[in-house]
Protein backbone atom coordinates (compact mmCIF):
# COMPACT_ATOMS: atom_id res chain seq x y z
CA UNK A 1 0.00 0.00 0.00
CA UNK A 2 0.63 3.24 -0.77
CA UNK A 3 0.43 6.17 1.85
CA UNK A 4 -0.26 10.20 0.76
CA UNK A 5 -0.98 12.44 3.39
CA UNK A 6 -2.28 15.44 2.75
CA UNK A 7 -3.87 13.49 0.15
CA UNK A 8 -6.94 15.31 -0.43
CA UNK A 9 -4.83 18.69 -0.67
CA UNK A 10 -3.27 20.19 -3.52
CA UNK A 11 -0.19 18.30 -4.56
CA UNK A 12 -1.30 15.19 -2.47
CA UNK A 13 -4.63 14.24 -4.52
CA UNK A 14 -2.70 14.78 -7.73
CA UNK A 15 0.17 12.32 -6.22
CA UNK A 16 -2.85 10.06 -5.88
CA UNK A 17 -4.25 11.09 -9.59
CA UNK A 18 -0.65 10.43 -10.71
CA UNK A 19 -0.32 6.82 -8.74
CA UNK A 20 -3.77 5.89 -10.69
CA UNK A 21 -2.36 6.48 -13.81
CA UNK A 22 0.39 4.20 -13.11
CA UNK A 23 -2.22 1.57 -12.27
CA UNK A 24 -1.92 2.42 -8.60
CA UNK A 25 -5.38 2.64 -6.52
CA UNK A 26 -3.73 0.34 -3.42
CA UNK A 27 -3.80 3.97 -1.39
CA UNK A 28 -4.70 5.31 1.82
CA UNK A 29 -5.41 8.69 1.95
CA UNK A 30 -4.59 10.28 5.16
CA UNK A 31 -5.83 13.92 5.51
CA UNK A 32 -8.45 16.18 7.63
CA UNK A 33 -11.49 16.93 5.94
CA UNK A 34 -13.44 19.13 8.26
CA UNK A 35 -16.02 20.86 6.62
CA UNK A 36 -13.90 21.99 3.75
CA UNK A 37 -13.91 21.35 0.47
CA UNK A 38 -11.24 19.29 -0.26
CA UNK A 39 -13.25 15.97 -0.22
CA UNK A 40 -14.13 17.23 -4.07
CA UNK A 41 -10.39 16.70 -5.18
CA UNK A 42 -11.11 12.94 -4.34
CA UNK A 43 -13.98 12.42 -6.12
CA UNK A 44 -12.21 11.32 -9.35
CA UNK A 45 -9.37 9.39 -7.89
CA UNK A 46 -9.42 6.08 -6.78
CA UNK A 47 -8.25 4.76 -3.52
CA UNK A 48 -8.60 2.17 -0.90
CA UNK A 49 -9.54 3.53 2.54
CA UNK A 50 -9.14 7.37 4.10
CA UNK A 51 -7.91 7.62 7.61
CA UNK A 52 -7.83 11.21 9.47
CA UNK A 53 -4.31 12.34 10.29
CA UNK A 54 -5.15 12.36 14.40
CA UNK A 55 -6.08 8.74 13.65
CA UNK A 56 -3.28 7.37 11.38
CA UNK A 57 -0.82 9.42 13.78
CA UNK A 58 -1.55 7.00 16.91
CA UNK A 59 -1.49 4.14 14.31
CA UNK A 60 2.07 4.70 13.18
CA UNK A 61 3.57 5.58 16.60
CA UNK A 62 3.44 1.89 17.43
CA UNK A 63 5.89 -0.66 16.50
CA UNK A 64 3.85 -2.65 14.17
CA UNK A 65 2.72 -1.44 10.25
CA UNK A 66 -0.83 -2.47 9.79
CA UNK A 67 -0.98 -1.25 6.73
CA UNK A 68 1.87 -3.14 4.49
CA UNK A 69 3.04 -0.30 3.30
CA UNK A 70 5.52 0.40 0.44
CA UNK A 71 6.00 3.92 0.37
CA UNK A 72 5.11 7.45 2.23
CA UNK A 73 4.48 10.44 0.36
CA UNK A 74 4.11 13.01 2.94
CA UNK A 75 2.65 16.26 1.63
CA UNK A 76 0.41 16.79 4.95
CA UNK A 77 1.03 20.20 6.83
CA UNK A 78 -0.30 23.35 7.50
CA UNK A 79 1.54 25.61 4.46
CA UNK A 80 0.10 28.90 5.29
CA UNK A 81 2.83 31.28 5.62
CA UNK A 82 1.13 33.53 7.55
CA UNK A 83 0.14 31.21 10.34
CA UNK A 84 1.03 32.80 14.06
CA UNK A 85 0.29 29.32 16.42
CA UNK A 86 4.10 28.20 16.17
CA UNK A 87 3.44 25.64 18.95
CA UNK A 88 1.09 23.86 16.13
CA UNK A 89 3.52 24.28 13.51
CA UNK A 90 6.09 22.84 15.88
CA UNK A 91 3.65 19.75 16.45
CA UNK A 92 1.57 19.69 13.07
CA UNK A 93 4.72 19.97 10.32
CA UNK A 94 7.45 19.49 12.50
CA UNK A 95 6.99 16.49 14.94
CA UNK A 96 4.36 14.48 12.88
CA UNK A 97 6.83 14.73 10.23
CA UNK A 98 9.42 13.21 12.28
CA UNK A 99 7.24 10.21 13.89
CA UNK A 100 6.63 9.47 10.39
CA UNK A 101 9.38 9.63 9.13
CA UNK A 102 10.44 6.96 11.75
CA UNK A 103 7.67 4.40 11.26
CA UNK A 104 8.87 4.42 7.29
CA UNK A 105 12.40 3.69 7.96
CA UNK A 106 11.68 1.25 10.76
CA UNK A 107 9.31 -0.93 8.09
CA UNK A 108 11.52 -0.09 4.73
CA UNK A 109 9.35 1.83 2.85
CA UNK A 110 9.66 5.01 0.29
CA UNK A 111 9.65 8.17 2.63
CA UNK A 112 9.01 11.67 0.74
CA UNK A 113 8.17 14.74 2.71
CA UNK A 114 7.51 18.02 1.88
CA UNK A 115 10.11 20.35 2.24
CA UNK A 116 9.47 23.87 0.92
CA UNK A 117 11.55 26.90 -0.83
CA UNK A 118 10.32 28.98 2.07
CA UNK A 119 12.98 27.45 3.61
CA UNK A 120 15.68 30.04 1.66
CA UNK A 121 14.50 32.79 3.22
CA UNK A 122 15.27 35.97 1.34
CA UNK A 123 18.01 34.22 -1.05
CA UNK A 124 20.74 35.51 0.98
CA UNK A 125 22.59 32.35 0.86
CA UNK A 126 21.20 31.09 -2.49
CA UNK A 127 18.75 28.29 -3.39
CA UNK A 128 21.21 25.67 -3.45
CA UNK A 129 20.03 22.01 -2.26
CA UNK A 130 23.68 20.97 -1.54
CA UNK A 131 22.99 19.76 2.24
CA UNK A 132 26.43 21.60 3.49
CA UNK A 133 24.32 24.99 3.58
CA UNK A 134 21.46 23.98 5.39
CA UNK A 135 22.40 24.78 8.72
CA UNK A 136 23.01 28.44 7.39
CA UNK A 137 19.46 28.85 6.24
CA UNK A 138 16.96 31.77 7.98
CA UNK A 139 13.37 31.27 6.93
CA UNK A 140 11.35 34.47 6.54
CA UNK A 141 7.99 32.62 8.49
CA UNK A 142 7.32 29.99 11.05
CA UNK A 143 5.91 27.76 8.17
CA UNK A 144 9.48 27.80 6.93
CA UNK A 145 10.98 27.10 10.25
CA UNK A 146 9.01 24.29 10.56
CA UNK A 147 10.16 22.47 7.69
CA UNK A 148 13.43 23.36 8.04
CA UNK A 149 13.47 22.11 11.99
CA UNK A 150 12.68 18.86 10.01
CA UNK A 151 15.29 19.06 7.53
CA UNK A 152 17.76 19.62 10.21
CA UNK A 153 16.73 16.73 12.34
CA UNK A 154 16.73 14.42 9.72
CA UNK A 155 20.75 15.48 8.72
CA UNK A 156 21.46 15.74 12.82
CA UNK A 157 19.82 11.63 13.12
CA UNK A 158 21.78 10.46 10.13
CA UNK A 159 18.57 9.63 8.00
CA UNK A 160 18.72 12.34 5.25
CA UNK A 161 20.04 10.71 2.32
CA UNK A 162 17.67 7.24 2.87
CA UNK A 163 14.59 9.86 2.51
CA UNK A 164 13.90 12.54 -0.51
CA UNK A 165 13.14 15.82 1.15
CA UNK A 166 11.07 18.05 -2.22
CA UNK A 167 11.88 21.76 -1.34
CA UNK A 168 8.79 22.45 -3.61
CA UNK A 169 9.22 26.16 -5.17
CA UNK A 170 6.20 28.32 -6.92
CA UNK A 171 3.77 25.42 -7.66
CA UNK A 172 0.26 25.74 -9.30
CA UNK A 173 -2.43 23.69 -10.90
CA UNK A 174 -5.57 21.60 -11.12
CA UNK A 175 -6.65 20.99 -7.49
CA UNK A 176 -5.53 23.59 -5.23
CA UNK A 177 -9.14 25.72 -5.50
CA UNK A 178 -9.55 25.05 -1.77
CA UNK A 179 -6.84 27.30 -0.82
CA UNK A 180 -8.47 30.29 0.10
CA UNK A 181 -5.85 33.00 0.28
CA UNK A 182 -2.83 30.41 -0.44
CA UNK A 183 -4.00 29.83 -4.10
CA UNK A 184 -1.43 30.80 -6.75
CA UNK A 185 -2.12 33.97 -8.84
CA UNK A 186 -3.14 31.88 -11.75
CA UNK A 187 -6.50 30.62 -10.25
CA UNK A 188 -7.07 33.87 -8.32
CA UNK A 189 -6.15 35.57 -11.89
CA UNK A 190 -8.55 33.96 -13.50
CA UNK A 191 -11.53 35.03 -11.58
CA UNK A 192 -10.71 38.35 -11.50
CA UNK A 193 -10.08 39.19 -15.09
CA UNK A 194 -13.19 37.12 -15.60
CA UNK A 195 -15.44 38.99 -13.54
CA UNK A 196 -13.32 42.53 -13.79
CA UNK A 197 -11.45 41.95 -17.06
CA UNK A 198 -8.03 42.88 -15.32
CA UNK A 199 -5.71 41.45 -12.97
CA UNK A 200 -3.80 43.11 -9.54
CA UNK A 201 -0.27 42.45 -9.11
CA UNK A 202 2.03 43.33 -5.43
CA UNK A 203 3.88 46.74 -6.43
CA UNK A 204 7.85 46.81 -5.79
CA UNK A 205 9.56 48.18 -2.83
CA UNK A 206 12.81 47.63 -4.14
CA UNK A 207 14.19 49.81 -7.01
CA UNK A 208 15.93 46.89 -8.79
CA UNK A 209 12.70 45.52 -9.09
CA UNK A 210 9.55 47.17 -11.34
CA UNK A 211 6.02 46.63 -10.30
CA UNK A 212 5.42 43.11 -11.20
CA UNK A 213 8.73 42.61 -12.04
CA UNK A 214 9.27 40.40 -9.21
CA UNK A 215 10.65 36.37 -9.63
CA UNK A 216 9.76 33.51 -8.86
CA UNK A 217 10.45 29.89 -10.28
CA UNK A 218 6.63 28.83 -11.61
CA UNK A 219 6.42 25.12 -11.93
CA UNK A 220 3.76 23.00 -12.67
CA UNK A 221 1.53 20.21 -10.38
CA UNK A 222 1.64 17.90 -13.59
CA UNK A 223 5.74 18.27 -13.12
CA UNK A 224 5.59 18.13 -9.81
CA UNK A 225 3.74 14.75 -9.60
CA UNK A 226 6.00 12.89 -12.26
CA UNK A 227 9.08 14.02 -10.46
CA UNK A 228 7.34 11.97 -7.21
CA UNK A 229 6.68 9.22 -9.00
CA UNK A 230 10.36 8.59 -10.32
CA UNK A 231 11.58 9.25 -6.95
CA UNK A 232 9.25 6.71 -5.28
CA UNK A 233 10.87 4.57 -7.91
CA UNK A 234 14.03 5.20 -7.35
CA UNK A 235 14.80 4.78 -3.56
CA UNK A 236 18.70 5.70 -4.04
CA UNK A 237 18.09 9.11 -4.78
CA UNK A 238 17.79 10.59 -1.13
CA UNK A 239 18.87 13.85 0.31
CA UNK A 240 17.00 17.84 -0.26
CA UNK A 241 16.32 17.84 -3.25
CA UNK A 242 14.75 21.28 -4.93
CA UNK A 243 11.46 20.43 -7.28
CA UNK A 244 11.22 24.29 -9.56
CA UNK A 245 12.55 24.54 -13.33
CA UNK A 246 15.56 26.50 -12.85
CA UNK A 247 13.98 29.96 -14.56
CA UNK A 248 12.70 32.49 -12.59
CA UNK A 249 10.23 34.33 -14.20
CA UNK A 250 8.24 37.81 -13.30
CA UNK A 251 4.76 38.02 -11.91
CA UNK A 252 4.43 40.05 -15.09
CA UNK A 253 5.07 37.13 -17.20
CA UNK A 254 2.44 35.14 -15.17
CA UNK A 255 -0.21 37.74 -16.12
CA UNK A 256 0.51 37.91 -19.44
CA UNK A 257 0.19 33.58 -19.79
CA UNK A 258 -2.89 34.20 -17.96
CA UNK A 259 -4.72 36.64 -20.21
CA UNK A 260 -3.25 34.80 -23.30
CA UNK A 261 -5.16 31.61 -22.40
CA UNK A 262 -8.05 33.16 -21.69
CA UNK A 263 -7.97 35.27 -25.33
CA UNK A 264 -7.96 38.56 -23.45
CA UNK A 265 -5.48 41.71 -23.76
CA UNK A 266 -3.67 42.73 -20.46
CA UNK A 267 -4.55 44.66 -18.32
CA UNK A 268 -2.79 44.95 -15.21
CA UNK A 269 -3.48 46.82 -11.58
CA UNK A 270 -0.40 47.20 -9.07
CA UNK A 271 -1.53 47.37 -5.73
CA UNK A 272 0.13 47.86 -2.15
CA UNK A 273 1.81 44.97 -0.95
CA UNK A 274 -0.03 44.61 2.84
CA UNK A 275 2.46 45.69 5.34
CA UNK A 276 2.32 41.76 6.72
CA UNK A 277 4.40 40.45 4.45
CA UNK A 278 6.45 43.45 3.02
CA UNK A 279 9.15 42.70 5.11
CA UNK A 280 9.35 39.04 4.54
CA UNK A 281 8.63 39.02 0.87
CA UNK A 282 10.94 36.91 -1.74
CA UNK A 283 11.16 39.72 -4.76
CA UNK A 284 13.77 36.09 -5.73
CA UNK A 285 13.10 32.32 -6.23
CA UNK A 286 15.37 30.18 -8.62
CA UNK A 287 15.68 26.62 -7.92
CA UNK A 288 18.99 25.26 -8.43
CA UNK A 289 18.41 21.93 -10.41
CA UNK A 290 21.69 20.54 -10.59
CA UNK A 291 21.19 17.75 -8.07
CA UNK A 292 17.84 16.02 -9.43
CA UNK A 293 19.23 16.03 -13.23
CA UNK A 294 22.64 14.90 -11.66
CA UNK A 295 20.24 12.30 -10.12
CA UNK A 296 19.33 10.86 -13.60
CA UNK A 297 15.64 13.18 -13.94
CA UNK A 298 15.89 14.18 -17.37
CA UNK A 299 12.37 14.86 -18.56
CA UNK A 300 11.79 18.34 -19.56
CA UNK A 301 9.52 20.78 -17.77
CA UNK A 302 6.32 22.63 -19.53
CA UNK A 303 7.26 26.21 -20.45
CA UNK A 304 5.16 29.00 -18.29
CA UNK A 305 3.40 29.66 -21.27
CA UNK A 306 2.07 26.01 -22.05
CA UNK A 307 1.71 25.15 -18.48
CA UNK A 308 -0.73 28.18 -17.50
CA UNK A 309 -2.43 27.50 -20.66
CA UNK A 310 -3.46 23.86 -20.23
CA UNK A 311 -4.17 24.79 -16.09
CA UNK A 312 -6.68 27.73 -17.51
CA UNK A 313 -8.24 26.21 -20.65
CA UNK A 314 -8.39 22.59 -19.18
CA UNK A 315 -9.39 23.65 -15.45
CA UNK A 316 -10.44 26.81 -14.44
CA UNK A 317 -12.47 27.64 -17.88
CA UNK A 318 -14.78 24.49 -16.50
CA UNK A 319 -18.14 26.09 -14.51
CA UNK A 320 -17.30 23.45 -11.99
CA UNK A 321 -13.25 22.65 -12.17
CA UNK A 322 -13.43 20.00 -8.85
CA UNK A 323 -15.76 18.22 -11.02
CA UNK A 324 -16.32 18.92 -14.78
CA UNK A 325 -12.26 18.19 -15.83
CA UNK A 326 -10.21 15.51 -16.97
CA UNK A 327 -8.10 13.76 -15.05
CA UNK A 328 -6.78 15.50 -11.71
Amino acid sequence: MYIVTGGAGFIGSAMIWKLNQMGIDDILVVDNLASTDKWKNLVNLRYTDYLHRDHFLEMVSGEDDPFGTEGIVHMGACSSTTEKNADFLMENNTRYTQVLCQFALTHGARFLNASSAATYGGGEFGFSDDHAGIARLKPLNMYGYSKQLFDLWAMRAGVLDQIACIKFFNVFGPNEYHKGDMKSVICKAHRQIKEEGRMRLFRSYRAQYPDGGQMRDFVYIKDCVDILWWLLEHPEAGGIINVGTGIARTWNDLANAVFAAMGKKPSIEYIDMPEIIRDKYQYLTRAEMGKLRGLGYTTPFMSLEDAVKDYVTGYLAKEDPYLDSRGI
